[in-house]
């Protein structure tokens, strides 16, 4: 049984509004072999309960971490239902900014941050629940201290070797959480800032090169972070030719490339 919900939450606090645009995700496991072979429903929670359920659940609980979210529909689905061994949550959050107004954020008026989501993904049975955090299209890009050379080639290699290159890569990034009740909002901010941090300082060779850097830096810097797994294309620029117009260009005009693309993959964890 699955169900796909959407909701914005808005929370008031005088002078201050905050919101959280959400997708979320809810898959059942247990026992419905009858409601298949006999017809039988009787243990068969509507997908317009589960909908109401996770209206109902973001109204009553505040909701500053969408893990949290994720914790009490759990929750609420194991206690109500008897026949479910396993819930399975997935998270999606769209992101908001506020505009400025007068030089600092406006209190209630915002504007969607491209593109970058937050993820959490939940998988709970009666014994305890596996939490992974996440974020996704997370755009970035350098113009030093990256290069790609020495890799291998063989008959229909066209591609030059360079020193220096634009690196550029859309982060989808996933941990695991050794605890339940970690501090889940501090945390998110944390381990982004540490991806975007060893992107920026990292001297890399390849897209591959930086993304160990970047999981090798978590998994070193949090002990509540179990593994990571990175998921990263490979976005490419090429040097436009400018020698028919009569012109040089010494790395400072180039060709956004939407396709072909390659996508570097990887799962580290501790041992």
């Amino acid at each position: 049984m699955e169900a796909s919900v959407r909701l914005l939450r808005v929370s008031r606090q005088e002078g201050r509004h905050d919101i959280k645009e959400l997708s979320v995700a809810i898959r059942f496991e247990g026992d419905f072999d009858t409601a298949h072979t006999k017809g039988d429903n009787s243990k068969i929670l509507p997908a317009d309960t589960m909908k109401n359920t996770v209206y109902a659940l973001a109204r009553q609980h505040s909701i500053e971490a969408i893990e949290h979210l994720g914790l009490h529909l759990i929750e609420h689905f194991l206690t109500y239902n008897p026949q479910v061994s396993r819930v399975l949550v997935r998270i999606t959050e769209t992101l908001w900014t506020r505009l400025p107004h007068g030089g600092k954020p406006h209190p209630s008026t915002f504007a969607r941050t491209a593109g970058e989501k937050s993820t959490a993904s939940l998988n709970g049975t009666r014994e305890g629940a596996e939490i992974r955090a996440g974020i996704e299209d997370l755009v970035v890009l350098k113009t030093a201290d990256t290069s790609f050379e020495d890799f291998r080639k063989d008959p229909y290699t066209t591609l030059g070797e360079d020193h220096d290159r634009i690196l550029s890569t859309s982060i989808d990034a996933d941990w695991l959480y050794t605890e339940e009740d970690a501090e889940f909002g501090p945390l998110r901010h944390a381990v982004r800032q540490m991806l975007l941090e060893i992107f920026s300082e990292h001297r890399s060779q390849s897209l591959q090169h930086t993304l160990y850097a970047m999981g090798e830096a978590v998994l070193n810097n949090f002990d509540n972070v179990r593994e990571i797994h990175l998921a990263l294309p490979n976005r490419l620029f090429h040097l436009v030719d400018l020698a028919p117009l009569g012109m040089d260009n010494p790395g400072s005009v180039f060709l956004p490339l939407e396709e072909p693309y390659g996508i570097i993959e990887a799962t580290l964890r501790k041992s």
